[in-house]
């Protein structure tokens, strides 16, 4: 089998499965290859999510074990305190668990806008963080996933990985 993996940027209203379901991400994609979401983005949440044809690959990523990063730009709805950044930093009780400590900062020239890199991807997690302070999340976009960017890719276009990003993953 020749492993295929792409970085797909996920618009809002997109949903990661591949059940026969209403603007499923395999259906929005159209690849000819039978990929699979590594992962997950919640259906308002959008950017880099990853798909590929080996089994093996997905493991890889998404167990918790292996910590990998992935970084996100979130734009919250209230201006960003500083009290906030040392308390998400540090991991946030969200009712059914406390997260992992984390980087975080703002955005430079931004008052509501920071750049967060989780290594662990709990469900709706920086929505959970945040809301723990009384924020609401207006735009969530994930950037990033281990060392695989976004970069120029417009929303609901993907691109194959490169050799060089390919042979970290191999």
């Amino acid at each position: 089998m020749n492993t295929v993996i792409i970085a797909y940027n996920k618009p809002v209203g997109v949903v990661c499965t591949t059940e026969k379901v209403e603007n499923n991400i395999i259906d929005a994609i159209q690849h000819p290859e039978n990929l699979l979401p590594v992962g997950r983005l919640d259906k308002d949440s959008e950017g880099l999510i990853l798909l590929t044809n080996d089994g093996k690959i997905i493991n890889k990523i998404i167990h918790p074990d292996f910590e990998h990063e992935k970084e996100y730009v979130v734009t919250l709805n209230l201006p960003i305190r500083n009290q906030f950044l040392k308390d998400m930093a540090a991991g946030v009780n969200i009712g059914d668990a406390i997260t992992k400590p984390c980087i975080i900062k703002t955005e430079p020239g931004t008052k509501r806008i920071f750049r967060i890199i989780l290594k662990q991807g709990l469900n709706r997690q920086i929505r959970r963080m945040c809301n723990v302070f009384g924020y609401q999340v207006l735009k969530l976009q994930r950037v990033r996933i281990m060392h695989i960017q976004l970069g120029k890719l417009k929303p609901g276009e993907w691109r194959l990985l490169s050799k060089d990003e390919m042979k970290l993953f191999l």
